[in-house]
């Protein structure tokens, strides 16, 4: 099966007006291509109007959700608001949120189920810190966050899994292709051992970690690469050059 390229651009906790408009400016200059899916997360209170601005080709996600539809969760969006803003995509399980903010596997699989059943499409992030991986503890950590959803029996069409080391995360160091193919390769594996050879085909496993023009076309060669996602590089216009990496 050939999967679809897909490169997100999270751009975390950056931006106003002016900044937004100059992204906005070099994505909508960019050619239209369409063998990417191209995702960008704008800030919540941006995200309307990133939206408005951003031509058809260019899609807007939120950073993050929560569980349930509303109520009295101060400072929490829901993916019913996300719907209702017209946006598809929402990012899950970023290593700033479980390791930052304290979320859980167990709370990041509630709030997948929960967007998933509301009809928005996930980003789910999984991926080791430095510690885990020099104690040779990659595999477990990756698969144990996978495990919480596949515990939950969620359908996996409307998921992309982002693999993110969070040692390579704005530090400027990046997994070899080789180190990140090789994790890509398990966990296909484990997904075509713990849920079914079609959805490990099938689902997109993206890479994230100081993904940049310079090292992406070498890691989307990569075979089981499927795109990136992409943080402080997707405020600037070499972006353009990332989603392009497979051109």
């Amino acid at each position: 099966m050939t999967r679809k390229f897909f490169v997100g651009g999270n751009w975390k906790m950056n931006g106003d007006y002016a900044s937004v408009d100059g992204i906005v400016t070099f994505l909508n200059a960019s050619a239209d291509n369409s063998s990417v899916d191209v995702v960008v997360a704008p800030p919540a209170p941006y995200l309307a109007y990133a939206k408005s601005k951003l031509k058809a080709g260019v899609l807007v996600a939120a950073q993050n959700c929560y569980k349930v539809p509303k109520g009295a969760f101060t400072g929490e969006i829901s993916p019913a608001m996300i719907k209702d803003l017209g946006l598809e995509w929402v990012i899950l399980g970023h290593s700033e949120r479980r390791h930052v903010f304290g979320e859980s596997d167990a709370l990041i699989a509630e709030k997948t189920v929960h967007a998933l059943e509301a009809g928005i499409k996930v980003v789910f992030c999984i991926g080791e810190k430095l510690e885990e991986r020099e104690a040779g503890h990659t595999k477990d950590v990756n698969f144990r966050q996978l495990q919480a959803i596949v515990d939950k029996g969620v359908s996996w069409e409307n998921i992309v899994i982002a693999y993110e080391p969070v040692w390579a995360i704005g530090t400027g160091k990046t997994a070899s292709g080789e180190q990140a193919q090789e994790v890509h390769e398990w966990i296909r594996a484990f997904l075509k051992e713990k849920v079914s050879p079609a959805v490990a085909d099938a689902t997109r496993i993206i890479y994230g970690g100081s993904v940049t023009a310079d090292n992406a076309a070498e890691l989307g060669k990569k075979p089981d690469i499927d795109g990136f996602l992409v943080g402080g590089a997707s405020l600037k216009p070499d972006f353009v050059k990332i989603i392009n990496a497979r051109s």
